[in-house]
C-alpha cells in the first residue's frame, strides 16, 4: 500500500519518535545507570565542588585546592539541563572503588607542596570549606579539615574510610571516615629534600569497606532526610485547617445574611422568578448596588493585568503539577531533576496562559493582541533571565563554580524562541476567537462613578496589607522547612504535606479575596482589579520578610555572592508566588462580583 494516507502515517510516527525523544532528553534522571552493580563494576565517586560552610551556595571547583586526582577515569557522565542551570559541576575524584571489592589504605596520589599550596589549605581550614561527594546518587558531606584551638594548629583530612552498606547488586548507604594530618607553618617550615619552595609532602589514601544489611533500597535515602517531625507537620496542618474554616466563615456570613441585608436595605422585592426587582430611586443610597455601572468596566493597564492573570494560572498549575509528580516519582534526592521537569511543563502549559490572557483581554476590549503574546510569554521568562543574569555576573566575578554555561543559556532561549512564544502565539489567537465574548452582567456607564471617601480599613492600600496576613499564617510553620531543605542542603521529600497546604493556601486566599472585595465594593470603590490582585499577592511581601529574618536570624550567610545568590532566588519564589495568588485572589473576587450582581434586577 502506497499513497497519502502511508505518507501520512510515516510522519505521524516519526512525529511521535521526536516527540518521545524531546520528552526523554528533558525528563531524565541524573544518574548515568541503573543503581544496579555486578561484582567488581566501577562505582564513581563524584565532588561537587568545595566551599565555606556558612554559605553553602558558594561553591568552587574541588581542584582548585590542590588536591590531586586518582587514576580511574569514567567514560561519560550524562548532565541533567537542571543540573546545568543550578550551576551544579560533578568532577571526577578519581578514586578507583569496584562494588564489594575492600581496600587497605591505598594511595590515590602523592603531593608536594609549596609554601602557596599549604596557605590554600589553611585558608580552606580557617573558614570551615567543606565538600559533596555524590556516590550513586547518594549525598555525603565532609570538611577536608578542622582546627584545633588548643594547639592553634591546623589538620588536612588526607585519608577517607568508605564504609558500603549494600543488600543483593545495590549500594543502601555510605559512609566516611576521615583521618587527619598536622598541616605545617608555611612562614616558619624549611625546605624538603633541599629543593627550594617544598615544605610539605602529603600522601592522600583511602580504605574501603563493604557490609552487607537487610535494608531496602527503596529506603535508602532514611538517613539523609531526617530532620523533618511529622508532629509538626500535623500541628502545621491542623493551624491551617483552623485558618481555612474561620476564613470559609467569613464568606459564608457575607454571603448568607449580609448580602440579604443589603437587598432588604435596598428594599427588594423578591419576585416569581426569584429575582430582586428595584422599585424606588437608589440615588441617595449608599453600598455595593451603587457601582454595578462601573463594576465591570476595563481595568487600567489591560495589557498589563491580563499578563499577569495569565502567567499566575500558568505557575499555579505547574506547581501543582510538580508538587503532584513529587509525590508520585519520588524524586527527593534527584539533583536538578525538579528544574528539568518543571521547565518542561512550564514550555507545554504555555497555551494555556495565553488562552486566558488572550480571552481576558478581548473580553475587556483590548485590540493590541500581538503585544500581549510578547507580554504573556516573557513576562516570567524574562524577570527569571534578569534575576539569573544579576547572580551570574556576580558568580563570574567570584570565580565560584555557579556560574551557568553559556551553552546552557543558548539551550533555554531556544526552548522560549521554539516552543513558549509560538504556544503562547497559538494560546492568546484561541483566547480572543473562542473565550473572547464581553461577560459582564450589567450596563456600563459611559462616565466613571467618582470614589468617595471611605473608612481606614477599606482603603485599597489597607486591604491589601491586611490580605496576606491569614494566608500567610496558614503556610509559615511550612516556610520554615522549605527554607531549611533549600538553603541548608537538606532534601525535602514530604511533598504529601506540601500538596495540603498549597491545597490550603489557595482556598484561605480565594476566601479573604472575596471578604476583601466586599469590603471595596461595599465603599463604593469599582476600582477592584488590581487592587484584589495585589491584595492576593501580598502574601508574597510576608515571605519575603519572614526570609530577611530568616538570612539575618538562622543563617551565617554572609559575603555578596550568598546575598545575591539568596535574595535573587527568594525574589524569584516571591515574584511566582505573587502571580499565583494574585490570580487566585483576582479570579474568585470576579467570580464572585458577577454572582452578586447576575441575581439583582437592575433598572
Amino acid at each position: 500500500m502506497s499513497g497519502p494516507f502511508v505518507n501520512g502515517k510515516m510522519r505521524r510516527r516519526w512525529m511521535m519518535r521526536i516527540i518521545t525523544l524531546l520528552i526523554s532528553a528533558v525528563v531524565v534522571h541524573g544518574d548515568e545507570h541503573t543503581n544496579k552493580y555486578q561484582d567488581g563494576e566501577q562505582v564513581v565517586v563524584w565532588v561537587n565542588g568545595i566551599g565555606p560552610y556558612a554559605n553553602r551556595q558558594e561553591t568552587y571547583d574541588y581542584f582548585m585546592l590542590p588536591y590531586c586526582r586518582g587514576i580511574a577515569e569514567v567514560a561519560h557522565r550524562h548532565e541533567s539541563l537542571g543540573e546545568a542551570l543550578l550551576g551544579v559541576n560533578m568532577e571526577n575524584t578519581g578514586i578507583d572503588i569496584r562494588f564489594k571489592v575492600p581496600v587497605q589504605n591505598k594511595i590515590i596520589c602523592s603531593k608536594k607542596l609549596g609554601s602557596e599550596s599549604v596557605d590554600d589549605f589553611i585558608y580552606a581550614i580557617d573558614r570551615n570549606y567543606w565538600h559533596k561527594l555524590v556516590i550513586d546518587a547518594l549525598p555525603v558531606y565532609g570538611y577536608i579539615g578542622e582546627f584545633s584551638s588548643e594547639t592553634a594548629s591546623r589538620f588536612l583530612y588526607t585519608h577517607k574510610t568508605f564504609k558500603f552498606l549494600y543488600n543483593g547488586d545495590r549500594i543502601i548507604d555510605v559512609e566516611i571516615e576521615a583521618e587527619k594530618t598536622a598541616m605545617v607553618n608555611s612562614k616558619s617550615a624549611n625546605d624538603l629534600d633541599g629543593i627550594p619552595g617544598l615544605i610539605q609532602k602529603l600522601d592522600f589514601t583511602y580504605t574501603v569497606e563493604w557490609v552487607e544489611t537487610d535494608s531496602k533500597f527503596e529506603f535508602r535515602y532514611k538517613n539523609h532526610i531526617s530532620f523533618f517531625e511529622n508532629k509538626i507537620h500535623w500541628f502545621s496542618i491542623m493551624n491551617s485547617s483552623m485558618i481555612v474554616l474561620f476564613t470559609m466563615g467569613l464568606v459564608v456570613v457575607i454571603l448568607m445574611r449580609t448580602l440579604k441585608k443589603d437587598m432588604i436595605r435596598y428594599e427588594g422585592l423578591a419576585g416569581e422568578d426569584g429575582m430582586v426587582e428595584f422599585d424606588k430611586d437608589l440615588s441617595d443610597d449608599y453600598g455595593w448596588k451603587q457601582v454595578h455601572g462601573d463594576v465591570f468596566r476595563p481595568p487600567r493597564h489591560l495589557t498589563a493585568l491580563s499578563g499577569f492573570l495569565g502567567s499566575g494560572l500558568q505557575l499555579g498549575i505547574l506547581a501543582f503539577v510538580i508538587i503532584l509528580y513529587a509525590v508520585c516519582a519520588d524524586m527527593e534526592m534527584q539533583n536538578g531533576h525538579t528544574i528539568s521537569v518543571a521547565l518542561f511543563f512550564y514550555a507545554l502549559s504555555s497555551v494555556i496562559s495565553a488562552f486566558y490572557a488572550g480571552s481576558y483581554y478581548t473580553q475587556n476590549g483590548g485590540k493590541s493582541w500581538v503585544r500581549l503574546v510578547f507580554v504573556s510569554s516573557g513576562l516570567w521568562p524574562g524577570t527569571v533571565a534578569l534575576a539569573v543574569l544579576v547572580i551570574n555576573f556576580v558568580s563570574i566575578y567570584q570565580k565560584t563554580s555557579r556560574a551557568i554555561p553559556f551553552t546552557t543559556m543558548m539551550a533555554v532561549v531556544s526552548i522560549w524562541s521554539l516552543c513558549v512564544l509560538p504556544l503562547s502565539l497559538l494560546g492568546v489567537i484561541l483566547g480572543r476567537n473562542y473565550a473572547g465574548l464581553p461577560d459582564s452582567v450589567c450596563r456600563i456607564n459611559p462616565i466613571p462613578r467618582p470614589i468617595p471617601e471611605c473608612e481606614w480599613y477599606a482603603e485599597p492600600a489597607s486591604i491589601v496589607a491586611l490580605s496576606g496576613i491569614l494566608p500567610f499564617g496558614a503556610i509559615f510553620i511550612e516556610m520554615y522547612y522549605i527554607f531549611t531543605s533549600f538553603w541548608a542542603y537538606r532534601s525535602y521529600y514530604v511533598f504529601g504535606f506540601m500538596m495540603l497546604v498549597f491545597v490550603i493556601l489557595v482556598i484561605v486566599t480565594s476566601c479573604v479575596s472575596v471578604v476583601s472585595t466586599y469590603f471595596l465594593l461595599n465603599s463604593e470603590n469599582h476600582r477592584w482589579n488590581w487592587t484584589i490582585f495585589f491584595a492576593g499577592g501580598s502574601t508574597s511581601a510576608y515571605i519575603f520578610m519572614y526570609a530577611i529574618y530568616y538570612f539575618v536570624v538562622r543563617t551565617r550567610m554572609h559575603g555578596l555572592f550568598q546575598t545575591t545568590w539568596y535574595f535573587g532566588y527568594t525574589f524569584l519564589m516571591c515574584f511566582g508566588v505573587f502571580l499565583i495568588l494574585g490570580f487566585v485572589s483576582h479570579y474568585s473576587a470576579r467570580r464572585f462580583i458577577r454572582v452578586i450582581y447576575k441575581n439583582i434586577k437592575l433598572d
